[in-house]
């Protein structure tokens, strides 16, 4: 078993409780992980990714070879187009559709995704609305955790603990939230 996942955004849209959550999942099943993250100027919007490896045996690198991530992970669209060579022809792509406008002149990017769907797999997703849906307007990361997690090797449940375990001092009601936005992806990405 192994993952390559590319977790892609801007400052602020937690990218890393992601990875965070992933890596508890990862470490409570006894798999080998590889993180290797930049931080751009969250503050200002910047760009922040993050290289995530798992696998059921030794990794020796923490960074994903362009042309082998299984996928990729993008709270920003725009972002994922950035990411693109990184993703093995055979990966996948799940973004949300909600857009950070953080530069002048940001493009109009539909018809670039309906394109990209005729060449790799693809899940579009609005998980802003969903997490104020769900009722927690922060948790869209959870959302779009849930929509990529049927192309991560860790059985659901796993991933459910990894976020309890990452969100757990934040109390109860927070917790649910976060695994209700979860699972709402999920099942959003099921249905494609």
């Amino acid at each position: 078993m192994k993952t390559d996942i590319i977790l892609a955004g801007v400052g602020g849209q937690g990218i890393l409780s992601i990875a965070a959550s992933l890596g508890a999942a990862a470490l409570n099943e006894n798999y080998y992980l590889k993180q290797a993250e930049t931080h751009g100027m969250s503050q200002r919007g910047g760009a922040v990714v993050s290289h995530l490896r798992i696998a059921d045996h030794p990794i020796y690198s923490d960074l994903i070879p362009t042309g082998s991530a299984d996928l990729i992970l993008s709270v920003e669209p725009m972002e994922a187009l950035r990411y693109l060579p990184y993703l093995s022809p055979e990966g996948s792509l799940v973004t949300n559709t909600a857009e950070f406008k953080n530069i002048p002149n940001y493009p109009e990017l539909n018809k670039t995704f309906e394109e990209l769907a005729h060449k790799i797999s693809i899940i579009r997703i609005d998980a802003d609305q969903m997490a104020r849906d769900k009722g927690n307007p922060k948790a869209s990361n959870m959302v779009m955790l849930g929509a990529a997690s049927p192309f991560i090797a860790i059985h659901d449940d796993i991933i459910i603990k990894g976020i309890e375990t990452i969100f757990r001092e934040k109390g109860e009601k927070i917790v649910n939230q976060n695994v209700e936005a979860f699972k709402a992806g999920r099942a959003f990405a099921l249905q494609k």
